[in-house]
């Protein structure tokens, strides 16, 4: 079963502390992503709109929290989500174009982005407050009661969360939260069903948020036909070590679901 995309199909890949999109263009409303972006204009550049500047880039680095906006053409994307405490070096976009101009491996594309940088927070605490999440977004998981199980208080945690993270605890709980909707679509769930296993209070609040985060609605996003995958060997695609949290077992590779050079590369 391919894994890949092409000018007419778009894929998603979910691992549970990073995910990709690639695809055509999305018409994207202004927002601000809960984890650091990775863009890239497959087939040319796009317009990159930053509080009031504007540039016109190949691809660009956009911390979490940073609220943009996209403007891109016909061709391709990708857009490439995860977390960091510290800004992450630029990828070599030249190595990420050629990749793509064939059927692209997702593990291979999450080394060619990431490289070496590591994945798991420094500090342990975090580490585990990171798996915890990840692990069960659909729970409550107050800071209150996560620091409390750490042993932490919670302006501590919470300054210790986002120095280690690169994001804040509320954003990446609803990170990792909409990580466990797009694992329930690719199970063949339901949107409305998505939401509530991922903990969302309603499918209103589920959508507001997609919306906030990624500049579109979930079901704009479906309505495109995109394929879900989850990789079925969850663990670290740059070290080959399993990832931070325990993923559940009936989780496995995708089914797909339907509903209804140029310039360099930039930091924002």
């Amino acid at each position: 079963m391919g894994t890949g995309a092409n000018h007419r199909t778009a894929a998603i890949w979910l691992w549970p502390e990073f995910a990709a999109y690639l695809g055509p263009s999305l018409h994207l409303d202004a927002h601000a992503t809960a984890v650091n972006c990775y863009a890239l204009g497959v087939d040319s550049p796009f317009d990159l709109f930053v509080d009031d500047r504007h540039r016109r880039v190949r691809s660009a680095l956009i911390p979490a929290r940073t609220a943009h906006r996209v403007i891109a053409g016909t061709g391709r994307m990708l857009f490439f989500y995860h977390f960091s405490a510290d800004r992450p070096a630029h990828p070599d976009e030249a190595a990420v174009l050629a990749h793509l101009t064939g059927t692209p491996d997702p593990r291979s594309l999450c080394r060619l982005i990431l490289g070496d940088h590591p994945g798991v927070p420094r500090d342990p605490r975090i580490a585990r407050a990171v798996e915890m999440l990840t692990r069960a977004p659909e729970a409550a998981n107050s800071a209150a009661e996560i620091a409390a199980a750490l042993h932490l208080s919670r302006s501590y945690f919470l300054h210790l969360f986002t120095v280690h993270t690169g994001t804040s605890f509320r954003r990446y709980r609803l990170w990792a939260r909409l990580i466990r909707a797009g694992r329930s679509l690719a199970e063949g769930h339901e949107l409305t069903r998505a939401a509530a296993d991922a903990g969302f209070a309603s499918p209103s609040h589920f959508s507001d948020t997609f919306h906030a985060l990624f500049g579109l609605t979930a079901t704009a996003l479906l309505t495109t036909g995109p394929r879900i995958v989850v990789p079925d060997d969850l663990a670290d695609p740059r070290t080959g070590l399993p990832a931070i949290s325990s993923i559940r077992p009936d989780d496995r590779e995708s089914r797909g679901v339907g509903h209804g050079a140029g310039p360099s590369m930039t930091s924002v």
